[in-house]
């Protein structure tokens, strides 16, 4: 019952194998080419030597992707790494791998890692967040990915901010072609930029925080702008899906004090006289994505 799991990055390839009950056995990670025939043969060399390590020809591969599949065409899109848009890229990994393979946007794989055996292990609806370079969703309901009628299910961080200030108006333009999208709000790279904005600094987002904690006035308004927008951004999401458990993975998802100060944002916005769902930290870290993966192959088939 061992099965691979493939997440695909924008700088890396993992391939994982893991055993029935959520164990690894094998783990490989090989650079991204960023180059599409490069990026095919990548993924075949991880997944044999993942076999490699496992001992055993494993016939199940679940990949991990940034972007969906078009249902109109069959072919990647919206992915942010934009050298894979346009591509067959279901049926050439399946050539190249030399069997069938499941693939799902890599939020939704890592919101199925996490309601499989995560922080949200045993909840019916959950919503998983991607708070990194980009901003991602991901909603599995009874232990199943939801990826909708037109393949864009969970796509939450190219919505728009909801309940935008004057300057949060028409503010950033998005690398889809669009403004105001969450991605340009609240991811961490979003973070950054804000910071930068406001003070001409350049810090990464770990600096940022610290010098919040630390007392400095420009950091604190810079955090607390943050926490804003993405409890306005999960208040909307809450009204429309109503989740179990809310999930945080990404480099943000390591502030501690999200999981304070969202709950009253939240609150405050929500279409309810209550809020109680819980806002927690990712259970796997980075190895969501490709546990999620996996598990897009239930340990029943």
């Amino acid at each position: 019952m061992i099965r691979i799991g493939v997440d695909i990055g924008g700088t890396k390839i993992e391939a994982a194998a893991l055993d029935a009950g959520g164990a690894f056995v094998a783990r490989v990670r090989q650079a991204n080419p960023g180059d599409y025939d490069a990026f095919l043969q990548v993924v075949k060399a991880v997944v044999a030597e993942a076999e490699r390590q496992a001992g055993q020809t494993i016939a199940r591969v679940g990949i991990g992707m940034p972007g969906s599949i078009s249902t109109k065409t069959g072919l990647m899109r919206n992915a942010n790494s934009v050298w894979m848009n346009g591509r067959p890229m279901r049926e050439d990994l399946t050539r190249v791998l030399g069997r069938p393979v499941r693939m799902e946007n890599d939020a939704n794989c890592f919101a199925l890692s996490e309601a499989t055996d995560g922080a949200a292990a045993g909840a019916r609806v959950v919503f998983g967040a991607i708070l990194g370079t980009g901003c991602g969703g991901g909603i599995v309901v009874d232990g199943r990915t939801v990826e909708g009628r037109n393949g864009v299910g969970g796509e939450w961080g190219h919505t728009p901010l909801p309940w935008p200030a004057p300057d949060e108006y028409q503010a950033h333009r998005c690398w889809c072609g669009r403004v105001d999208c969450l991605e340009t709000w609240t991811s961490g790279s979003a973070f950054v930029e804000d910071y930068e904005r406001a003070t001409g600094l350049k810090r990464d987002g770990a600096t940022i925080v610290t010098a919040a904690r630390g007392g400095e006035a420009a950091a604190e308004a810079a955090l607390d702008r943050y926490i804003s927008r993405l409890g306005r951004a999960l208040a909307s999401l809450c009204t429309l899906l109503d989740p179990d458990v809310i999930v945080l993975g990404g480099g943000m998802s390591n502030v501690d004090e999200l999981y304070d100060r969202l709950p009253p944002v939240v609150a405050h916005y929500i279409f309810s006289d209550s809020f109680e769902t819980p806002i927690r930290r990712a259970l796997h870290g980075d190895s969501s994505g490709v546990r999620g993966a996996a598990w897009l192959w239930p340990v029943e088939e």
